[in-house]
């Protein structure tokens, strides 16, 4: 009577090999959290997520622009916009024409209380509206320096405050406890987020780790690997 003989190492591995990419297939991405100022442009009366920071992008007379301060996803579909709406007319109604100089409406929302740093509040509820005269070739950002200062920056050129809020801190990870404002008033996806959004902490990956559950299962599919080239070998002497 012949032995049966065990299965083929080679076929073994691939199988391993398939469960473990199957694993890495269905694990979720882990999405962080930030505090953070988001730059919005108003086009057509709608918020989209900008797709370049306020210190390059260049609006045109007539346009409006938004600062949201929340704690968002950073992706334009999960960030907070400003709760005022994209109203040019309505912004900077009161303001008059002038020669060799173009108005740009802006709003500002400071966010609200459970998004602020601990130890600081709200300079405003509600959100800032007001028109800037400036340049035609003015940014964005000089158009908010002109209403809104003071401006703070980080070394990278990210906005970390305006009207001096938040004192400190700038795009910060922050963990999710169900109670930001990151919710259902985002819009659509409409560039890119990380032209204007937090940049990544040294050694962070963001959404690009396994979760724990892939680790552990990779660690189990190891061990019962190592058992079976060990039975295989037995079964052989």
């Amino acid at each position: 009577m012949s032995r049966r003989r065990p299965p083929a190492l080679a076929g073994v591995v691939l199988g391993l090999l398939g469960l473990v990419l199957t694993l890495f297939a269905a694990s979720p991405a882990v999405a962080a959290s930030y505090r953070y100022w988001s730059f919005w442009d108003g086009a057509n009366a709608r918020w989209a997520y900008a797709t370049q920071g306020p210190s390059t992008a260049r609006p045109a007379d007539g346009s409006v622009i938004g600062f949201r301060f929340s704690v968002s996803k950073d992706a334009a579909a999960e960030a907070a916009q400003p709760r005022a709406a994209a109203d040019f007319a309505a912004v900077c109604a009161d303001t008059a024409p002038a020669a060799g100089k173009k108005r740009v409406a802006l709003v500002i929302d400071f966010g609200v209380p459970e998004d602020a740093p601990a130890g600081e509040r709200l300079p405003q509820d509600a959100p800032r509206t007001v028109c800037a005269q400036v340049a035609p070739a003015a940014t964005a950002a000089e158009a908010l320096a002109e209403v809104a200062k003071p401006l703070r920056y980080n070394s990278s050129a990210m906005l970390c405050g305006i009207s001096g809020f938040p004192r400190a801190g700038c795009g910060e990870p922050v963990a999710d406890s169900g109670s930001g404002s990151a919710a259902a008033t985002a819009p659509a996806a409409s560039g890119t987020p990380a032209a204007q959004g937090p940049p990544p902490a040294a050694g962070d990956a963001r959404d690009s780790g396994p979760s724990v559950g892939l680790v552990a299962g990779i660690a189990a599919i190891a061990a019962l690997a190592a058992a079976g080239v060990l039975q295989s070998r037995r079964r052989r002497r």
